[in-house]
């Protein structure tokens, strides 16, 4: 039983992917990761004897914390950070309970070189409908959540990337973009490692609507719908992003808790 500082993997596995996620600190020493070069999704790495440099940017946001085991190296860093009024859990078995729960885990070396501010960097062409919302929303979701996402004129996304040291993505001729009859959004999921049965749910939708294949799954329609929605309503993109963040939170949390769910008008006409 988890202690009253702790979090078991099971209430952090719910959050992970959704708006509610807090901020996760991989502690784990260099051998430790080293051994096992994966981060649980949306984890950054933290040497644990530098945890308080983050305390100010932390501040009123829930954190969780975790080393290999979930023992004194994640305890003490979380505690360094409460000293500091931070909101700090510790994962409870840490990351080797995540690993043994077969959640999903990003692969280490799939990660493009952060930033001076260490974040990843990522450019595409401007005017987004559907991949390219539909990838930093993954990106920031399963990621890194600090991404910084880069929209520039088509003919300029790779002198841009050369240029600002960025990732382009979901365009002809990059490694980040569609293979085959899949899209770029498949691509990231298989190389990340992050699979799991929702992302795969909400990955055919994508995949349909961005495709014009509708025949795949019949909420690839509305997506397809909303999404042009949004691309009238804004002419910003990075406003755009926004929006479409709420957009792809609603289709996820719907892939992963609400299939089996129908509603029905009149009600009396459902009752027994």
């Amino acid at each position: 039983m988890a202690s009253y500082n702790e979090i078991p993997v099971s209430t952090l596995a719910r959050l992970v992917g959704t708006p509610d996620c807090p901020v996760l600190l991989d502690v784990r020493i260099d051998e430790d990761f080293d051994a096992d070069p994966h981060l649980i999704p949306g984890a950054v790495r933290q040497p644990f004897l530098d945890v308080l440099d983050l305390a100010d940017d932390l501040a009123g946001r829930s954190v969780v914390v975790y080393c290999q085991k979930g023992l004194k190296i994640s305890q003490g860093a979380a505690a360094l950070l409460r000293s500091a009024g931070v909101k700090a859990e510790v994962l409870e078995g840490g990351q080797f309970a995540w690993r043994d729960a077969g959640l999903p885990m990003v692969l280490a070396e799939k990660l493009p070189p952060p930033d001076a501010s260490g974040r990843t960097v990522w450019v595409t062409r401007h005017r987004p409908k559907i991949d390219r919302i539909a990838c930093p929303w993954l990106i920031r979701r399963f990621v890194d959540p600090n991404a910084q996402i880069l929209f520039v004129a088509a003919s300029q996304v790779i002198n841009v990337a050369e240029r600002f040291n960025a990732t382009p993505f979901d365009i002809e001729d990059v490694f980040w973009s569609h293979r085959d009859e899949k899209c770029t959004f498949d691509t990231m999921i298989e190389e990340f490692g992050i699979s799991h049965d929702a992302l795969e749910r909400l990955a055919v939708i994508v995949r349909g609507s961005d495709t014009n294949r509708h025949d795949l799954a019949p909420e690839a329609a509305g997506l397809l719908a909303a999404s042009l929605g949004l691309s009238r309503m804004y002419r910003d993109d990075l406003e755009q992003l926004e929006a479409g963040m709420m957009l792809y939170d609603a289709f996820y949390r719907w892939a992963r808790d609400a299939t089996d769910e129908g509603h029905d008008w009149p009600a009396a006409l459902t009752e027994v």
